[in-house]
């Protein structure tokens, strides 16, 4: 789960930053608010934790104009103040939830859970998609009797295959999902974590495909017949 940490405070974004790693989120962090906007309009995140006070562009108008531009992704946002306006005009310009400084460490990692539940079809960490299920703790692929694990690469291509199914993602959206979209990744390594990834799904002998669609990227098809 690839998650985007905008914060100016240094100490609490390390702080936060380490206990999210710990939790097994891959974090990016931002201090700016620029930059932070850039980085949710990429769409290479699973989830934001957002800051209102920031410089450049507050948290506020950093949700407003990226929901403007159709970027749905889960965002809970995070202030030193608690008057119930400032929560009210988060909400409205489109954050999903809300948490006010100080808070309970147990509290934050619980909100996220429950933004992770509602963005993606999961059941305790378990994606599943035709005859197959991805388990995000154990990094494993399993069909029936059949099980594989999974470098963090190829997971993060599964859960995000699946979280899309249906649709065909281009190399360019792989490349920014799981390498961030500030990484000069090449499209070659793409095809190659792909390649590997096929190999895990062949093992557990799935009827699940990673198809390439010539010239455009990667869908995820599942042959029930």
């Amino acid at each position: 789960m690839r998650l985007l940490l905008v914060e100016d405070e240094k100490r609490m974004a390390q702080a936060l930053c380490e206990i999210l790693r710990l939790e097994n989120y891959d974090v990016d962090h931002c201090a700016d608010g620029l930059e932070g906007l850039y980085a949710v309009e990429s769409g290479a995140y699973d989830l934001v934790i957002l800051d209102v006070m920031l410089p450049g562009k507050n948290g506020f108008e950093i949700v407003k104009e990226a929901r403007e531009k159709g970027i749905r992704t889960p965002i809970l946002m995070l202030t030193a103040k608690s008057e119930l306006d400032d929560k009210v005009t988060g909400l409205d310009c489109g954050a999903d939830d809300y948490l006010t400084k100080p808070f309970m460490t147990k509290e934050l990692l619980a909100r996220l859970r429950a933004l992770c539940r509602r963005n993606i079809n999961t059941t305790d960490g378990m994606f599943t998609y035709g005859d197959i299920v991805l388990h995000r703790d154990s990094l494993t692929l399993s069909c029936g009797e059949n099980s594989v694990r999974l470098s963090e690469k190829e997971y993060r291509i599964m859960e995000y295959l699946i979280s899309n199914q249906g649709q065909i993602l281009t190399r360019e959206q792989l490349a920014v999902k799981i390498w961030g979209y500030d990484s000069d990744t090449e499209y070659n390594n793409v095809e190659v974590y792909m390649s590997f990834t096929r190999k895990k799904l062949s093992f557990v002998k799935t009827k699940v495909e990673i198809k390439a669609v010539r010239g455009i990227g990667y869908e995820l098809r599942y042959d029930n017949v």
